[in-house]
């Protein structure tokens, strides 16, 4: 890097510094706030990092190289946007408000360039590890040879490093020979409630070593390493090395004539140090105090410029929080706002004039140099790096043909069938699971497709010929990606899989499996990648408390209400492994949709938008409905729900069910029969897309579209207004609760609310009064007729 370039650095990283602390005070200080309250928006966080990112993305990335940029320091990055002419002012203006920029970066919300989404803490740091191992997954691959790699790069807040998936996540680098992958501390020592504990440095320093991470520690800046050449500086270092973190910042926030007078009462007496310390006024002193390496541009650009190798790479770059602004240091400055006046001040300090706060170039000396300089920074030569690929033809997919089967053995042999295969989607499925691949039905399609690795390991048991169902081959050809017990990392390696089209222009169809219980375990992560409109399918498996020999803490209650809740992601719940084979088939095009959202007529549900998708399966064998065809089963099942047995024109009763069930609401249906007219059973494969559907088109109404009909709606419109519904499912009764509600029929619901426990399915469906006989005595107590027990 030439001296110009190094000025032009420089100058980039104080117009960063001016535009985001501009952006935040704008907001909170001189835009309308009809609500009253506080719009925030970190103006320290974001000043310890805008050293770190101006040499980040101006002098060491490449296009290839993807982001995720800590939380707190959004408004740097949008600034960075505004200041390459990809973001406008009218959403630099309305930052936190309706239309405008983020408060974090969000792929989905805001309109620059932004890799990864963050917000949740420590997601977006974990998601980096799991991006580069998919970068290598598709280089690996005949189809992505061609494919540039490039890092995958954290922007870490030091109290990110609280985060129990952040070491998930290291864990399960080390295990996939993670590469590819920088993390960079803001190692400013400042948290929301205070100041971090003495010493952590070397406790991260230790962890990151022991998953085989380089470690950079960057403490110094350029000036503090010119005056420790100077003599007395080694005391000056030694000084600063002792300083707690606490007084140093303390220090910081009163400025030069404090640090002259605490460094003089520490150090003045040494002849030497006393000179180094009179040589500067009290503005050069602070200054040199606060250069520490993480604030000094140029030594950020060196630090990362040195680095020449692949090697999953730490760096700690202490900072001061706020630095550079009137509020660096203080122990309430995380959520503290300049004021009016200091802001003033400040304004005066960083030069720009009044009026010019917004102009891009507002104090620049050399502004015709700044523009060419701009317009040589490698990273941004491409422009907006969002890329897509063709979307594979989904191939058909016959439902297994056993006369008992549960759906999760269904699931199992749909995968075996597809491996077989040779279709072009197929190629691009990629598998994974948190150590319970075996159990949940995907071992015959990893012993045909392999498992994932760089480099090839051979299975010791197929060379020592012993006898095994699991056939585990690792190779670069490997289709699936065996994961340790962490359901956090399962999340984020889908949610990285599913944005592969998108970061690397190679689609890849990613489907994971995990106990259903244990969905909550992940679901944070698992609404990070939602959020980030990442395309995946996740198989919940077993699920409810049909899973009986397990007990509770094993048996899921409450997934199918997340399943509903969830945006993102479209949740069903099939009985028959027809209808999965039809939702399968189905969910393979579904996940590839990128179209306007427009919401389609018939079902009133947003279908081109597309979304990832969610099964909530059971090692419940049921009993076959046979071979049926008829476009209104299929169409009913994608849709939601659809009439397994239809109901008669004075239909007295309506059984709806979901999953597992099944069996036992039919044979409800059939006890009931004999005493009351016209029994009609409803099957309901998705309670979320029945729900979403009839919202959609309640809001369509309100806007003045009284010809919106929901499918729920046209199922149920038939039935007279007397008829009365029962309903069931292996999980909180609310899932299917709200379905009187859609035409004002009296409804009793049926599930599990508690915990589950220990027993035959015969036992707990019993005790939940999720059984045949519970619901015939609710029909007999919800109706009028002759006894049905």
């Amino acid at each position: 890097m030439t001296d110009i370039d190094s000025v032009h650095l420089k100058t980039v990283e104080q117009r960063l510094l001016w535009l985001s602390h501009w952006m935040i005070h704008h907001a909170n200080h001189i835009r309308p706030n009809p609500d009253g309250i506080k719009v925030g928006g970190h103006q320290a966080s974001s000043a310890s990092m805008v050293s770190i990112m101006t040499a980040l993305y101006f002098a060491a990335l490449r296009p290839e190289d993807r982001v995720a940029v800590k939380p707190h320091a959004g408004p740097v990055f949008h600034a960075m946007q505004y200041l390459m002419g990809h973001l406008d002012r009218e959403r630099m203006e309305a930052f936190r408000g309706f239309g405008g920029v983020q408060s974090y970066p969000s792929r989905t919300k805001d309109v620059d360039d932004v890799d990864f989404s963050t917000g949740s803490v420590g997601l977006g740091v974990a998601i980096t590890s799991f991006a580069s191992l998919v970068q290598d997954y598709i280089a690996a691959k005949d189809w992505g040879t061609e494919l540039p790699l490039g890092r995958m790069v954290a922007l870490v807040g030091d109290a990110e490093l609280d985060e129990g998936n952040i070491y998930e996540a290291l864990q399960e680098g080390w295990k996939n020979d993670l590469r590819n992958c920088w993390w960079i501390i803001d190692y400013n020592r400042q948290s929301l409630d205070g100041i971090v504990r003495e010493g952590l440095f070397e406790r991260v320093e230790k962890i990151f070593d022991a998953f085989g991470w380089d470690v950079v520690r960057v403490k110094y800046g350029a000036l503090q390493r010119a005056a420790f050449e100077e003599p007395g500086g080694n005391a000056l270092r030694d000084w600063i090395d002792a300083c707690p973190n606490a007084e140093y910042s303390a220090l910081t926030y009163q400025g030069g004539a404090v640090w002259r007078q605490r460094l003089m009462d520490d150090l003045g007496d040494q002849g030497d140090v006393t000179a180094l310390i009179e040589r500067r006024s009290d503005a050069e002193l602070a200054a040199l105090m606060e250069n520490l390496g993480g604030n000094c541009v140029q030594t950020m650009a060196d630090v990362f410029a040195s680095i020449e190798h692949d090697r999953p790479t730490c760096f700690l770059a202490y900072t001061i929080k706020g630095w550079g602004t009137p509020i660096a240091g203080h122990k309430d400055n995380h959520g503290g706002l300049m004021t009016r006046a200091q802001m003033a001040e400040w304004q005066a300090h960083m030069g720009v004039p009044e009026g010019q706060e917004w102009e891009r170039f507002a104090g620049v000396a050399d502004a015709e140099g700044l523009r060419g300089f701009l317009d040589e920074v490698p990273f941004f030569a491409r422009g907006v790096r969002r890329y897509t690929d063709d979307r594979l033809p989904a191939p058909a997919i016959s439902g297994a043909t056993d006369r008992e089967i549960s759906t999760q053995m269904a699931f199992g042999k749909i995968l075996d069938g597809l491996a077989k295969g040779d279709s072009a989607l197929v190629g691009r499925i990629v598998t994974t699971s948190p150590d319970v691949t075996g159990t949940t039905s995907l071992g015959p399609w990893v012993n045909r497709r392999k498992l994932f690795a760089r480099t090839s390991r051979p299975d010791a048991f197929i060379e020592h010929r012993i006898p095994s169902t699991a056939k585990w081959e690792f190779t670069p050809k490997g289709q699936h990606i065996e994961l340790g017990i962490a359901e956090m990392n399962l999340f984020l390696l889908l949610g990285a899989a599913g944005l592969s089209h998108s970061l690397f222009g190679k689609r890849l169809i990613p489907i994971g499996t995990v106990y259903d219980p244990f969905v909550h375990r992940g679901l944070d992560a698992l609404n990070y990648a939602s959020y980030q409109d990442a395309r995946f399918i996740i198989a919940g498996t077993p699920s409810g408390v049909t899973l009986a020999p397990e007990g509770g803490a094993h048996q899921s209650v409450g997934t199918p209400l997340t399943g509903m809740a969830q945006d993102g992601l479209a949740s069903f719940e099939p009985a028959f492994a027809d209808e999965l084979a039809v939702i399968m088939e189905w969910a393979f095009d579904y996940l590839q949709r990128d179209g306007e959202g427009d919401p389609d007529e018939r079902t009133w549900l947003r279908d081109e938008t597309g979304g990832s998708v969610y099964l909530r399966l059971t090692t419940k064998p049921l009993e076959q409905p046979g071979k049926r065809h008829d476009d209104a089963f299929r169409q009913g099942a994608i849709d939601g729900a659809y009439w397994l047995r239809p109901p008669g024109p004075n239909c007295e009763v309506v059984i709806a069910y979901q999953g597992a069930v099944a069996d036992e609401a039919i044979a409800a249906a059939g006890m009931i029969g004999g005493a009351r007219r016209d029994v009609g059973v409803l099957a309901v494969t998705s309670a979320d897309r029945l729900n979403a559907g009839w919202t959609a088109a309640q809001r369509e109404r309100a806007r003045g579209n009284t010809g919106a009909v929901a499918h729920v709606e046209r199922l149920l419109a038939a039935l007279p207004h007397e008829c009365a519904l029962v309903t069931a499912i292996d999980g909180h009764p609310a899932t299917l609760g709200w379905l009187g509600a859609v035409a004002g029929h009296r409804t009793i619901p049926h599930g599990v609310e508690h915990f589950g426990q220990t027993g035959t399915i015969g036992d707990l469906y019993r005790h939940f009064r999720i059984d045949r006989h519970a619901l015939a005595a609710s029909v007999q107590g919800l109706t009028s007729g002759a006894p049905v027990l």
